[in-house]
């Protein structure tokens, strides 16, 4: 599976959430986000359920969130 870093944890709300919504809109079904925030986006996670994809999050020993987004099937 291809990856695509997408690292927002220098911008401020709402941006993060914007430009995951855009790469969304262009994710292949072979692809897959890596998501770098520095907090957990818990906005985004009943958005990335109603439109199909799948995620899993996973703190880092520094404080800051990598979350993994791909299309369900």
């Amino acid at each position: 599976m291809r990856e695509r870093l997408l690292d927002v944890r220098e911008l401020e709300p709402p941006e993060p959430l914007e430009r995951v919504l855009e790469v969304l809109d262009t994710l292949a079904p072979d692809e897959r986000i890596r998501l770098l925030h520095r907090r957990e986006p818990h906005l985004l996670y009943p958005i990335l359920h109603q439109e199909g994809f799948s995620w899993r999050c996973d703190p880092t020993p520094e404080g800051e969130f990598v979350i993994l987004i791909w299309r369900k099937n």
